[in-house]
């Protein structure tokens, strides 16, 4: 069977606990909101894509990869060419994984045992060496842990209107008074609900939309310094340093680490 080519039938539709498609998505190309039966990782190869949840969006730059549980509602947007692998679980496979999506770092040994996986035909996903690599890579999975490459949205509607913009443009950095007036709020009674509703103060929550603009602009190529300028930080000195202590390493580490 051609993993390469677009799935002859539904992933939900198959028997095997674990069922696995290659595929390659368009720079600027994007999936409307769905939602699967099956719990999912998007593991990008190469490229990077954006996906949109009810509760907030997820970046995925390269080598990384995006744990999406079954019933979530998602759509997703490609940044650039990108080569993916899919994996689709049988819900009463997976309740040890997360309930809630996550973006996760691939460990180089989980990456051979999907690769080694996905060159098995669907037929002989069941069972024999194919099952027994299933089972590993379920274990491994339980053993990743989550990247801070999620920007939690209110689920108000007012709330979430006031800060939409943002989230796509944070070089903007609208003040604190100025998205409480957008939502008809005191400022003191929009940092109260917007907290409540994202976990995240308004200025966090602005810091985290900038991290995750970088590393989608970064993923693209752009150098450091530029990203720095492009979203107003006093200088690339200070963006290294929050890259750093929102993921424990510079961001020429970060993006090594994916080659």
């Amino acid at each position: 069977m051609d993993l390469t080519a677009p799935p002859p039938e539904s992933p939900d539709d198959h028997p095997a606990a674990v069922i696995a498609y290659a595929g390659e998505q368009d720079r600027d190309s994007r999936n409307r909101p769905h939602r699967h039966w099956r719990a999912q990782l998007f593991h990008i190869v190469s490229g990077s894509v954006t996906v949109e949840t009810e509760r907030g969006s997820f970046v995925v730059p390269p080598e990384r990869a995006l744990w999406m549980p079954s019933g979530v509602l998602h759509g997703s947007r490609y940044h650039q060419r990108s080569i993916l692998r899919y994996l689709y679980f049988r819900p009463d496979v997976v309740p040890h994984l997360p309930r809630v999506p996550s973006v996760i770092r691939l460990s180089p040994l989980l990456r051979e045992l999907i690769g080694a996986f996905m060159a098995y035909p669907h037929d002989d996903a069941a069972d024999g060496p194919a099952g027994r690599l299933a089972a590993v890579i379920l274990d491994q999975l339980a053993a990743e842990r989550a990247a801070p490459l999620h920007l939690p949205m209110p689920s108000s509607e007012r709330l979430r209107r006031a800060v939409t913009e943002l989230a796509a443009d944070p070089a903007r950095a609208d003040g604190l008074g100025e998205v409480a007036r957008r939502a008809a709020l005191s400022e003191r009674s929009f940092e109260r609900h917007f907290r409540s509703e994202t976990g995240l103060s308004y200025r966090a929550w602005l810091r985290q939309a900038r991290l995750m603009k970088a590393v989608e602009w970064l993923s693209l190529g752009a150098s450091v310094g530029d990203v720095a300028h492009r979203l107003g930080y006093e200088g690339t000195s200070a963006f290294v340093a929050g890259f750093r202590k929102a993921f424990g390493v510079t961001p020429g580490r970060y993006f090594a680490e994916t080659r």
